[in-house]
């Protein structure tokens, strides 16, 4: 398998390492925990400048039109450096509009390709193991929906999210104005300082404009497992960079720490789990940009990316000794990261559960790249 990337690839991975390191210095991180914000509004401004807000927006209303592989890229560079800014969920949402809505919601679409509005989604009714889902009732003209949706991203900011809604034993999205009658918002902070809301919705009325074709669920959850992943890969990364920085110059008993072999044993374990999660995500990019097919692969990306991200952070906090609870010291908000990147996934157990739910429905083991699909491409 070819990994080299191509010449616009690197150029994008380039221009998105440069932005985030450049501005989310130490100090920078320091003063955004200190001042309680949960977006970094500067930061947001700049990927709109630079255009990363819409890497994978189509062309045709404004947007890059690139795929998974370069939108992975810029996450990995965005989780390295903490960068708060859902960069992720506004350009999945705009595509996913632009793809699977009705001439209605264009308009919104183009907005988000413009950078003149902000759009999230709502993820944690159809990533879990449970049954949860919201109590949708069909009127004359569309839709009612009461129930609570959970720790939405950027709600409070966002213009409009979209929502995972039961209709006739389907998974449909419904795009939704964050300002609509009978949408209340109970505003939070996510583990890592990211800005969530809850939703309260009673009564609320949403037309069949604003329901997203049925195959929209079926693009849009891999490309977000993909998404999470990437972040991971970037925050991982960084920890394990800082963890073998600090372990260089930490001297005891007249020696690096570095030098011990069970540090030596420990920083080995990461390293391969890392690299395992690399794997995955790569060829899960490879297989949305080339339309293959990957519900059991996004599954199982999904699920490396919260093993890594929960073994990874705790052997470097391990590592650090007192450093690594020491909120003075940077360390520590990769593990907040991981955590809540993994809540975000869904967890691991339900992961599995899915994972393997999946596997006795389907005969299909592992990553199957001696299938003829391959041999296509």
């Amino acid at each position: 398998m070819d990994f080299n990337l191509s010449e616009e690839q690197s150029a994008i991975a380039e221009m998105a390492n440069s932005l985030f390191t450049d501005t989310c210095t130490d100090d920078f991180l320091r003063d955004y925990d200190e001042a309680g914000q949960g977006t970094m509004t500067q930061l947001w401004n700049s990927c709109i400048e630079t255009g990363l807000h819409g890497v994978i927006i189509p062309e045709a209303i404004g947007g890059i039109d690139l795929g998974m592989t370069e939108l992975s890229l810029v996450l990995q560079a965005q989780g390295g450096a903490l960068g708060q800014v859902p960069l992720w969920r506004h350009q999945l949402v705009a595509t996913a509009i632009a793809k699977f809505a009705g001439a209605q919601l264009q308009t919104v679409a183009q907005a988000a390709a413009e950078g003149t509005n902000l759009l999230t989604l709502a993820f944690n009714l159809v990533n879990t193991h449970s049954e949860a889902t919201l109590n949708v009732e069909k009127t004359n003209d569309g839709l009612s929906i009461n129930g609570l949706v959970q720790s939405v991203a950027v709600a409070g900011l966002a213009d409009f999210v979209l929502l995972p809604l039961t209709l006739d034993e389907q998974t449909r999205w419904a795009l939704v104005a964050t300002t609509a009658p009978g949408l209340t918002l109970v505003k939070g902070q996510m583990t890592q300082g990211e800005e969530v809301a809850d939703l309260q919705l009673n009564n609320l009325l949403v037309s069949n404009a604003a329901l997203l074709d049925s195959k929209a669920n079926d693009w849009l959850v891999p490309r977000i497992f993909a998404s999470l992943a990437s972040l991971q890969l970037g925050v991982s990364e960084a920890q394990i960079k800082k963890t073998v920085e600090y372990i260089s110059e930490r001297q005891q008993f007249g020696r690096a720490i570095g030098t011990f072999q069970a540090v030596q044993m420990t920083m080995a374990d990461t390293k391969i789990a890392l690299e395992a999660l690399r794997s995955n995500v790569w060829q899960l990019c490879y297989r949305l940009d080339n339309n293959l097919g990957c519900d059991h692969e996004a599954l199982a990306t999904a699920w490396h990316a919260c093993e890594a991200g929960h073994s990874i952070g705790h052997k470097a906090q391990h590592v650090h000794g007192g450093f690594g609870v020491d909120v003075s010291y940077v360390i520590y908000r990769y593990l907040y990261w991981s955590r809540a990147i993994s809540l975000n996934l869904g967890g691991s157990p339900a992961l599995l559960a899915k994972l393997g739910d999946a596997l006795t429905e389907n005969n299909k083991l592992g990553w199957k790249y001696d299938l003829d699909e391959n041999n296509a491409i």
